[in-house]
Parts: C-alpha cells; structure tokens; sequence
C-alpha cells in the first residue's frame, strides 16, 4: 500500500469514529479501507459491532472481500451483524421482540398481564357430600384477590399474544413460564381459560372435585371456555375466545398437576382479566 492510499485509509478511519452516533453505517467498503489499514482485526469486528449496521452478504461478495485482504474473522462478524433488538412492552406489533408474558392487544398497544397467584383453596358443596355420605360431588375453588381485574376491556371477543422464552431466542428460561412442577410452559395449549365466580370480595374458579367415587384434579371440562391460538413466530402465538364473552371476570389458568387437588389450588397463577 502506497503512502497516500494508507493515508486516506487512516483518514476515512478518523472520519468514522469522529462521525455522529448513527449518523451513515459503515459500507463494504469502509470494511476494506479499514482492513487494509492495518489497524488489527480486533479493531474492525469492534467498529462493526458498535456500528449496528446489516451486512447481507452474498457468497460473491464474501470472495471479493477476501481477495482483497479483509480476513475471514471481519467476514464472519459482518454477516451477524445488525441492529440489537430492543424489547418494547406496549408495542402491538408482535414482530417487535417484548418480555415473555401473556399480553391483552387494547386500543393499540399490548397491556402486559401479570399472574395473580391463588394463595387460598376452598370447598364446595360440603354439606351436599356429607348428606349424601359422598355420592354429592364437593369441588374444590382457587381462590384470588379483588372481586375485579386491574386489566378490564370492552372487547366481548380480546386478543392476546402469548410470547415464550423461544421469540427472544436468549437461552433463558423465564419464571414468567414456569408451572409448578418447574418445567417451562412452551404453547397455550397449557393453558385452560375459565369464567370467574365473585363471591366475598374475591373471585374463585372450580379446579377439581371428589365424592364416594374418586377426586379430580384440574378444571372440570364444562367449566372451559374453548379458545384458538395460532403461531405468529416463533414463540408467539395470537390467542383468542372461539366465541364472545358476556361481561364479566375470566383468567387463563395454568394446567394443575394430576392429584394436586388443593394443594394444587392453593398456588394456581391466573393471568385474569375483566370485559365489561
């Protein structure tokens, strides 16, 4: 390289670092120029990195970089390069990366919602048992807060958006989707999507039931409201009522362990929601 071109490469180096954050992202053949410099290959992967910019190169490209003295490490940092995806909670594009949850699409803008926890089981229909010496079914209730949601809507039929560790692709398991056996939840098929009773301040759903004849666990089937739910991308899927809902208090349970009974009750997390 002849005095002047490394001058004019070190002098396009000055401009770039000396330039505007985002003021114009760096070319092809700024990645040359900086290469041919002889600054190191640390040097450039670093500028690449904090430039931000996507390079979509072609097998073509890549050869042509190389024959003309930018290695392979530079290449390689190009190709996955790009913008860092900023989680945004309230945006309702559910292309736009957002914190793993269970989302409400209302008036433009997703409201995350966050898992109210059951921390009470009740019994009903124990003197119906007890005077029938357990041919009467007694179920059983979890039990939360509030007779009332926080996240109300007037849509009769919401949309949700449910996004799993698997949209941010950052190899955390998030709490948000541990269920109570401590394996992650991975699609809405998990989920059983029920109508809450108020009653004494606090709004209960039926979980299970037992008589003379055994106990079940888990929301009884007519108790279910059917809802679909589609894959969006990966790890985000649109969840929505096969049906309007009539006014009133519901909440997207997650599944009970087998034989939980109250137990099982006692820490149910509801992500519940109002329409009114």
């Amino acid at each position: 390289m002849t005095m002047m071109s490394r001058f004019g490469a070190l002098l396009g180096l000055a401009l770039i670092a000396a330039g505007p954050a985002g003021a114009e992202p760096l070319t092809v053949e700024n990645i040359v120029a900086l290469s041919g410099a002889g600054i190191g290959d640390e040097a450039v992967i670093a500028k690449v990195k904090a430039s931000g910019t996507r390079f979509d190169l072609s097998a073509d490209q890549m050869i042509a970089l190389k024959q003309k003295g930018v290695s392979g490490a530079v290449i390689a940092a190009m190709l996955s390069s790009g913008p860092t995806a900023v989680a945004s909670p309230d945006s309702p594009d559910p292309g736009v990366a957002h914190p793993t949850g269970a989302y409400l699409l209302m008036s433009d803008k997703m409201t995350r919602m966050n898992a109210t926890v059951s921390n009470q089981s009740k019994t009903g229909g124990i003197i119906g048992y007890a005077l029938t010496a357990g041919i009467a079914s007694a179920s059983v209730k979890a039990s939360i807060q509030n007779e009332t949601s926080r996240i109300q809507t007037p849509d009769k039929q919401p949309t949700f958006y449910f996004f799993f560790d698997e949209a941010n692709a950052d190899g955390r398991v998030s709490s948000t989707w541990t269920s109570g056996n401590g394996s992650a939840i991975l699609s809405p098929s998990e989920f059983t999507l029920v109508r809450l009773m108020k009653k004494g301040g606090r709004r209960e759903a039926r979980v299970g039931s037992f008589n003379i004849g055994g106990a079940k666990a888990g929301v009884m089937d007519k108790d279910r409201i059917p809802f679909d739910f589609a894959l969006v991308r990966p790890g985000v899927y649109k969840v929505t009522a096969n049906s309007p809902l009539t006014p009133g208090e519901y909440g997207f349970l997650f599944s009970l362990q087998a034989g939980a009974g109250a137990t099982g009750a006692a820490g149910a997390r509801i992500f519940d929601f109002t329409v009114i």
